[in-house]
């Protein structure tokens, strides 16, 4: 009884990769539809505005903590200098290239080589979203009046960007399979 339930566990990791290719597509595309809204837009801001890599996307970047919008508040003078500062075009060219990422890596069985370069994408991707713990402020608890603050302390932003470390592991798992296929199929 006992091996018999080991084995079982033992051979789950097809399963496991399936569940990793599948959860990879799910939140890309999800997340990727997201960024056509407007508080999924405003709420990407901290990240984009402070990376060195991202901001020049942005018209007036260092602005943005004066138009701040929380998440199911829509103030109408902060809506418009999110418009001007072009934060809804770029949010919808990032959903547009991540629903795009989520394809790559859903047509694994037919194209194994475009789903490898898809998860090449993905690893990229998380690579720049993890850089945010570096470069966005609001990533830490702020020194208010608690004496809990900074590192290691991270908000809810900073909570959310660290899980991309599992997205990161995954991402390279889907592009070894997505490989090793396309290497079986030619015959290598």
């Amino acid at each position: 009884m006992k091996s018999s339930i080991l084995n079982t566990i033992a051979n789950l990791d097809k399963a496991g990769k399936k569940m990793v290719r599948a959860g990879i597509v799910i939140v890309f595309l999800w997340i990727g539809g997201l960024k056509f809204f407007t508080y999924e837009a405003d709420g990407i801001v901290p990240f984009v505005a402070n990376s060195p890599f991202m901001s020049f996307f942005y018209e007036t970047p260092s602005d943005y903590q004066n138009y701040t919008n929380k998440e199911g508040e829509l103030i109408a003078e902060n809506h418009q200098w999110h418009i001007n500062n072009n934060t809804y075009v770029f949010s919808n060219g990032l959903g547009i290239l991540l629903i795009g990422i989520a394809f790559l890596i859903a047509i694994h069985n037919w194209a194994p080589l475009a789903s490898m370069i898809g998860s090449i994408l993905v690893f990229i991707l998380t690579i720049g979203t993890l850089s945010f713990l570096i470069t966005t402020p609001e990533s830490w608890v702020p020194h208010l009046t608690d004496h809990q603050f900074g590192f290691p302390y991270l908000t809810g932003r900073g909570r959310l960007v660290l899980k991309d470390i599992v997205i990161l592991g995954a991402s390279l798992i889907t592009m070894s399979e997505s490989a090793a296929l396309y290497l079986k199929r030619k015959g290598s």
